[in-house]
Formats: structure tokens, C-alpha cells, sequence
């Protein structure tokens, strides 16, 4: 029954992350946590995490801009590895908090970044890389930061999609290995980031029908309240 549930939950985090392009790993996360505890779920997560973002570079393929691509990745991927590295040695609780209060502070720092209209440069996009990366190797989920990142550069709906996926897809590489270096990623992990993220791929699929229909208030409002959600539920776990 309790993997039913997280492949349920799994279905439908993917359908959003193929519509958004970000959600997945906020809507599953808490749900991992409760399941596995906050250092396999992040393992876990990881796995399913690379999977999701297959599934939209394939579902996009023609539209990646291989620009922002190179400019995201180069010093993201060995950033995202620093990442996976400082977080298996923090404490568990720690990891809890972390995640919920970085959850929490992206509602309004997403919204500051959008009401200023931010537009970067490739160099610029490169320098968010290396940070984002590094916080994908500690906290998982940074599609809030990723987000506005590529969208200020001036990719919008298929090639902000396929883009962000293909370069969170080359971090997610990184962090999977550096996990399964370190001894962090056994098979029975594995196989469960296989089952969570081949739901979160067939949800992708379903996000891609409706994608170009979803308003940007919509996006907004959807995207703020699982952050909320989600923060609140880890934080709840780490002091209860």
C-alpha cells in the first residue's frame, strides 16, 4: 500500500513537472522522507529526479538551446557533486530543516526575482549553474531557482522545458554518481528510485498534452503552494 501511494503521488508529480517544468521532487519529497527517512529519500529522489528529466528532454527534444545548455552545466555538474558530498555528512535532522526552510524561502525570492523582470546573459546563466548546482547537491529540488534562471535568459515554454531538463538531467548525473561513489546509492535504493521515477516519467508525458494551456497566474499560484506544503510538512517532520 505505501509504495502504491508513492507511485501515485509519483504519477501525478510528474504530470506537473511536464507542465511547470519543476514540482517533482517537491511534491514527492516529504512523501520519500516519511517512507524512507530524509537520507535514503534523497538518494531516492535523485534517481527518479534523473528519470522525470529524461522523459521531458525526450518529449522535447528539438527545442533544447544547447547554448544555455553548455553555459548551465559545465560548472554546475562538479558543483552538484561538492553538493552530494556535503550533504551525507550532515545529520538527518539537519537535512530536514534545510530542505523545508529552502522550500519556504523560495516563494518570496521567486517572486522577487519575477516582479524585477531579471534578464542575464550567458555568462550569467554559467555563474547560476555553479550556484544552483551546488544547492541541487544539497537540497534536491531547486527547480524554483532554476526557473527563473532559464526564463530570464529568455527561453520560454518547449525550449524552457527541454533546456532546464537536459541541464538539471547533467546534474542529476553527477549527484547520482557521487552518490553511488560514496556508497550512498545500495541496490535497494536503486531499485527504488527506478519504480518512484517510471511513474514521474509517465506523468511527464501527461504534462506535455496540456502544457502550452496552463496560464502563468496558474503556474504561480500552483508552484507557491506546493513549496508551502511541502516546506511546511519537513519541518513539521525534523521538530516532531
Amino acid at each position: 500500500m505505501a509504495y502504491t501511494f508513492v507511485l501515485i503521488v509519483g504519477l501525478a508529480a510528474g504530470a506537473l513537472s511536464g507542465m511547470i517544468g519543476t514540482g517533482s521532487s517537491i511534491m514527492l519529497l516529504p512523501i520519500l522522507v516519511y517512507q524512507f527517512g530524509p537520507k535514503q529519500a534523497v538518494p531516492i529522489m535523485a534517481v527518479a529526479a534523473l528519470m522525470s528529466n529524461i522523459s521531458k528532454v525526450m518529449a522535447w527534444w528539438r527545442e533544447v538551446d544547447w547554448r544555455a545548455f553548455a553555459a548551465y552545466s559545465i560548472p554546475g555538474v562538479p558543483a552538484a557533486a561538492l553538493g552530494a558530498r556535503t550533504l551525507l555528512v550532515l545529520p538527518s535532522h539537519v537535512v530536514d530543516i534545510a530542505l523545508g526552510a529552502f522550500f519556504l524561502a523560495m516563494i518570496p525570492t521567486r517572486r522577487w526575482l519575477h516582479a524585477r523582470s531579471f534578464h542575464i546573459r550567458l555568462w550569467q546563466l554559467a555563474i547560476a549553474g555553479a550556484a544552483i548546482g551546488y544547492l541541487t547537491g544539497i537540497v534536491l529540488s531547486t527547480g524554483p531557482l532554476s526557473v527563473p534562471a532559464f526564463t530570464s535568459y529568455g527561453l520560454l515554454k518547449g525550449a524552457f522545458l527541454s533546456t532546464e531538463a537536459a541541464s538539471s538531467l547533467a546534474l542529476m548525473v553527477s549527484k547520482v554518481a557521487t552518490f553511488q561513489q560514496l556508497g550512498a546509492l545500495p541496490p535497494a535504493a536503486l531499485l527504488q528510485g527506478l519504480i518512484v521515477g517510471a511513474s514521474v516519467m509517465a506523468g511527464s508525458f501527461v504534462g506535455k498534452a496540456i502544457v502550452q494551456r496552463m496560464s502563468i497566474h496558474t503556474f504561480q499560484y500552483l508552484l507557491d503552494a506546493l513549496l508551502f506544503c511541502s516546506g511546511f510538512s519537513l519541518l513539521w517532520a525534523a521538530y516532531s
